[in-house]
């Protein structure tokens, strides 16, 4: 099983961006923590991390029959990007929205998501176990064949 872990604008950024909000962990160490997860799992993952919609859009373009599934944090695109859930939506592929904070509880403009509506499901507001939940819960959920 071949996971697609895609992570959006500003998570380059983890560790020194707000640790208040996004904690001290780096990109580096998610992404770490997301293959000995994987491992465990018997699943292959690949992260990938870009700062700009259309990379990320295509990336999502280049799953479809290479990867089972998408877990995607679309960072600020989750609230403005139609194009990144239409991509979402071709795909084809179950994809498993994530955050490390839980967007409700903070500034308005974050309460609505654009991709959640074309999401599996959507795993928010704990940390890096966010990513850590919403794989297990994609894994699973392939696994059985369902969407």
């Amino acid at each position: 099983m071949h996971i697609l872990v895609l992570h959006g604008p500003n998570l380059d950024a983890l560790g020194t961006r707000e640790p208040e909000a996004y904690g001290h962990d780096t990109l580096a160490e998610v992404d770490r923590r997301l293959g000995t997860l994987a491992r465990e799992l018997g699943v292959e993952i690949e992260c990938q991390q870009s700062n700009h919609e259309g990379v990320l859009i295509d990336a999502l373009h280049r799953a479809r029959g290479r990867s089972h599934g998408v877990l995607l944090n679309a960072g600020g695109l989750t609230h403005t990007s139609v194009a990144l859930r239409d991509a979402v939506t071709a795909s084809g592929l179950p994809v498993v929205e994530v955050h490390l904070t839980n967007p409700n509880a903070r500034e308005p403009f974050r309460h609505a998501s654009f991709i959640s509506g074309a999401a599996l499901g959507l795993v928010q507001g704990f940390g890096v176990d966010s990513y850590l939940l919403g794989l297990r819960g994609l894994a699973a959920r392939v696994a059985h064949g369902t969407r």
